[in-house]
């Protein structure tokens, strides 16, 4: 088989394997020695004359193995037989996966490895392989210094599986390189080119055709075990292991990078990238330096840079490298602010690398130098193996600083709205920035934004918590009566007989209407006096015992009480402030996305909520009263879906319970204001106050002149004080109709005058329970929104 044929990454190279410096010492030692290494030297010289191809290069790889004992014997003093089990080692072509005359150890290796393994060099892709080649060409035929290196690995499993990482050290004393007749010369002007296109693999391609030159002779590569490298691990300790990116931890870094780029004067910055608002920003970690920010805290990210140069940081996620400012500014005027940026600072070559961790884009770290060509596009590929290690730093320290605003929130300000969270963490931010010398935090508001308020509540959930709650205890007091007359029975006691009379006393008093203090009278009576009495006592008669286990077995195992008919209201209450609220939450995402705003609900006897849109909740979107008008039908919509729901699960609850709904119409905007104190948004101002008094007393209020309530089970009632409120609201109610979420009879009544606010109104409009399809080309939903948008 053809050398070329091995290769599995084509490149500028055409490898013949040949001996022929080794030959050419042994023939300088066969003419000047005289002693026995000579004789040793003429020797193999004699066997080698018989196989020409050894000193003019093999082309054919089946040719090594049949000259395998002889190119041993020529490499004896390159591989001696003494450390073949020490030492890790092969002859080889430098960036071919070919290599043989192994030691002994190396072949272990291989062997444990199994014969389906392949060795290859770790992330060697065609274009790097490539490029390598032609910086080897450079270096060795003209003479120049690329310092293309970076550390290569081979991957090796052994007989177990495990995965040892091996770093490869090469020795090109015994080739050389020559151009064939496909070779180009290269001028200075294009190696300029070259040094800043290491992307570029079509222009090295052409200045470097393949199979354009010769590697004559053999290699030889020295593995060694690097899987706990000493140097990795001290690597990781200084960026992975410090609970802070302070100034230590910088000048460690800074170090480490100067000793990998062998740069003395090298320096690192790094700058946060905030995505959302388009914005660099100054990192918030201790006395770390920008390079791009300079002096300020922060800039929009098209201030410094052009279009181009943006994209291919930001969007791209590629390096963005300069190997020369000032040549730089002289061929990409528009990216002049850039670059006198740059020089104003003494920077003459830089590299800008993005910090990207699960698709967080975090900033990019900055390495510059105030040398021209000192950082370039080849040595720019060493990032590649120290990156993962500072990224996952910043990765972590992002997190814990995260951990540390959430902290500030939830101590300061408790759970919040995802839709104004932005605010709550950029004033959390802003102390964090003050090195928390303050401890001031500001109270948050959001003025000019408008309330909606809607409400599913338990109809008469105080009665039928009282009916229950003395269904519970008529029934324990019959229970004990039974029990204690059973027990005076067998046993006449004093104690008993009084027992029995104090229960008579508590049944007579249930017959009577609760008061207030009824039930925990009551309850505190058994636990404290009644229950002591039965737990204590002492006889031998076995049915008073077994009596008495029947009755605390009856009991809940929790309040040790009678728990049946309050537990079925409990539970009725429960699941359906469960399923309301589940309900209301899942149709939240998709309200959101109409436009940000603000909601909170609250679980009591029902499910009420509350939300709040305005331009200063989101401030990043363009805000238009069609979102608010949007909001207010999506409501009504949801109200309606909810009572749906819950005549969907009111056959299946253990307690017979109706609910009652109410929205809220106020059309002034107001302002709310985080209450420090209370952890909670209200209300600001004396005026706005005024929508707090409406929504805490409506629900409980008579139509005007009567003693029904405005609300009813089975309707729905809003509540508006303006005419244009009733209009808007009339249209929806048409609307839900047309889809028979609604009955076909609107009523319309004053509401009774409350302390302190007259001159409300309600419609109230029945719910249907059941729901058609809707019919082809009716009128939909989109049709009202597009109609109330040709109004606006």
């Amino acid at each position: 088989m053809k050398m070329e044929d091995a290769q599995l990454i084509k490149g500028p190279f055409i490898a013949r394997i040949a001996f022929h410096k080794v030959l050419e010492k042994l023939e300088e030692i066969a003419e000047n020695d005289v002693d026995y290494r000579a004789d040793y030297a003429r020797a193999l010289l004699k066997h080698a004359a018989a196989s020409p191809e050894l000193r003019d290069g093999i082309d054919d790889i089946t040719q090594i193995e049949k000259h395998a004992p002889l190119i041993r014997n020529l490499l004896a003093d390159l591989f001696p037989t003494a450390l073949t089990n020490n030492e890790i080692k092969a002859a080889t072509i430098p960036f071919f996966n070919l290599t043989f005359n192994h030691t002994a150890r190396f072949q272990n290796i291989l062997s444990a490895a199994g014969t389906d393994f392949d060795i290859n060099i770790r992330n060697m892709d065609e274009h790097q392989f490539y490029v390598f080649c032609c910086c080897l060409v450079l270096n060795s035929y003209y003479g120049y210094h690329f310092d293309f290196n970076k550390p290569l690995f081979y991957d090796i499993p052994d007989a177990g599986g495990i995965m040892h990482h091996y770093r490869i050290l090469y020795n090109g004393d015994f080739m050389e390189i020559i151009p064939t007749d496909k070779a180009k010369e290269i001028t200075p002007e294009e190696v300029e080119v070259l040094m800043d296109n290491f992307d570029d693999l079509a222009l090295w391609k052409e200045k470097f055709p393949e199979e354009s030159w010769l590697v004559k002779g053999f290699g030889m590569v020295t593995l060694y075990d690097a899987t706990t490298e000493s140097a990795i691990s001290n690597l990781k300790s200084n960026l992975l292991i410090s609970e802070e990116f302070d100034e230590l931890t910088k000048d460690n870094v800074e170090g480490i990078f100067r000793s990998i780029y062998k740069i003395a004067d090298l320096r690192i910055g790094f700058t946060e990238v905030n995505t959302e608002d388009n914005q660099f920003r100054m990192a918030p970690f201790a006395d770390i330096k920008s390079h791009i920010l300079k002096d300020v805290n922060e800039m929009d990210c098209g201030a410094m840079f052009c279009s181009d140069s943006l994209d291919e940081i930001l969007h791209d996620k590629k390096y963005l490298i300069v190997s020369d400012v000032e040549k730089f500014l002289e061929e990409n005027p528009e990216d002049a602010e850039l670059a006198h940026h740059l020089l104003a600072q003494d920077i003459k070559s830089c590299i800008l690398a993005p910090i990207i961790k699960n698709e967080r884009f975090y900033g990019f770290i900055e390495l510059v130098s105030s040398r021209p060509k000192e950082l370039n596009s080849i040595n720019a590929n060493k990032l590649d193996y120290i990156l993962p290690f500072l990224t996952d730093t910043v990765e972590r320290y992002y997190g814990e600083l995260q951990n540390e605003i959430d902290a500030i929130i939830q101590n300061e300000y408790t759970a919040i709205h995802h839709s104004v969270y932005w605010k709550f963490r950029e004033e959390a931010m802003a102390h964090l920035r003050q090195q928390k010398n303050s401890q001031n935090f500001k109270e948050i508001v959001f003025k000019e934004v408008y309330p909606l308020y809607g409400q599913i509540d338990v109809k008469g959930s105080s009665t039928a918590r009282n009916q229950s709650t003395e269904k519970d205890l008529v029934l324990q007091i019959q229970k004990l009566l039974r029990l204690f007359r059973f027990i005076f029975d067998e046993e006449q006691l004093p104690l008993i007989e009084q027992h029995i009379y104090e229960l008579e006393s508590v049944e007579d008093k249930l017959r009577d209407a609760l008061k207030a203090d009824t039930e925990s009278n009551i309850q505190n009576y058994i636990i404290t006096e009644v229950h002591p009495v039965l737990q204590h006592f002492d006889t031998a008669n076995n049915a008073i015992h077994t009596r008495i286990k029947e009755y605390f077995n009856s009991l809940d195992t929790k309040v040790k009480m009678v728990y049946d008919s309050r537990k079925d209201f409990d539970d009725t209450l429960s699941a359906i402030n469960k399923q309301m609220a589940a309900l209301l939450d899942e149709k939240q995402k998709d309200a959101q996305k109409f436009f940000p705003h603000y909601y909170e609900r609250f679980k009591t006897d029902g499910v009420e909520h509350n939300l709040y849109i305005g331009a200063s909740i989101s401030p990043k979107h363009q805000y238009n009263p069609l979102y608010l008008n949007n909001l207010r039908l999506w409501q009504l919509q949801v109200m309606c879906e909810m009572e749906n729901e819950y005549y969907r699960i009111k056959p299946t609850l253990p307690y017979e319970l109706d609910v009652t709904s109410m929205i809220l119409v106020f059309s002034s905007p107001i302002s709310i204001r985080f209450r420090m104190d209370e952890k909670r948004f209200d209300v600001d101002g004396t005026y706005n106050a005024r929508y707090e008094v409406v929504k805490k007393r409506i629900d409980k209020s008579n139509i005007k002149g009567t003693n029904e309530r405005i609300t009813q089970k089975g309707k729905i009632t809003i509540v508006y004080s303006q005419k244009k409120e009733e209009q808007e609201y009339r249209r929806y109610i048409q609307f839900l109709q047309h889809k028979h979420l609604l009955g076909n009879v609107i009523e319309t009544f004053d509401v009774e005058d409350l302390q302190g606010v007259t001159g409300l109104k309600a419609l109230r409009v029945a719910i249907n329970y059941k729901t058609s399809q809707k019919k082809e080309g009716a009128y939909t939903y989109e049709d009202l929104l597009h109609e109330l948008q040709q109004q606006k």
